[in-house]
């Protein structure tokens, strides 16, 4: 008499809960799995995980309090072989990079929730990795591109935010003309047409978060 192989313990995370249902209904479906908690914030996984210990954790990104990156490092942190996928409404290049680097095992679109996450779970549960396709498109098509430096990354911020180029010199304590020469950079590494077109292309890529 084979043995009855043992579900995977699913935790959900995220801060809308027509998205815990609705996940919660997918895995009601699914035979190999079970729900064994949920959590609405990325402190609130933390301290699930350390309770449940699950098999897999779904985790949004954009969460308050701790966001899903953040909880990803503090669980892995304490407990280094946690399976975590990373659910996300955006596919850019950048934000998948820093989430697999952190430890992520998984990365799904939530647009594709229906039809790629059970068996994203499955991969992860044995140990693959998962990346939407989506995504590994965009990771492909930027793998060589030049990444933005650290202070052209808070320039971006501070053109996301509305700021002229007198206001970030002021804000980052720089030159109006090193703000013009990190834009005119910017400018190039993105490809962007203007200062607009670079803002949307670093929100759409994952590299600021406004």
């Amino acid at each position: 008499m084979n043995p009855i192989p043992e579900r995977i313990r699913v935790l959900s995370v995220d801060d809308h809960p027509l998205i815990r249902d609705g996940v919660a209904g997918l895995l009601a479906s699914a035979a190999d799995m079970v729900l064994v908690g949920e959590a609405a914030d990325g402190r609130e996984a933390v301290e699930k995980y350390r309770l449940l210990q699950p098999s897999v954790v779904l985790m949004d990104i954009q969460m308050p309090v701790m966001n899903g990156l953040e909880a990803l490092v503090a669980i892995r942190r304490e407990f280094p072989q946690a399976r975590v996928l990373l659910l996300t409404t955006y596919s850019g290049d950048v934000l998948a990079q820093r989430a697999l680097k952190a430890g992520a095992r998984a990365y799904l679109l939530k647009s594709l929730v229906r039809t790629e996450l059970l068996d994203a779970i499955r991969a992860v549960a044995q140990g693959h990795i998962h990346i939407s396709p989506a995504v590994a498109m965009e990771l492909a098509r930027y793998s060589s591109a030049d990444a933005l430096s650290s202070r052209e990354v808070r320039v971006l911020e501070s053109i996301a935010s509305g700021l002229g180029n007198k206001s970030v010199a002021r804000e980052l304590d720089i030159t109006e003309g090193t703000v013009k020469s990190h834009v005119k950079n910017i400018l190039a590494k993105l490809c962007a047409n203007d200062r607009t077109h670079a803002v949307t292309l670093g929100l759409k890529r994952g590299i600021i978060d406004v």
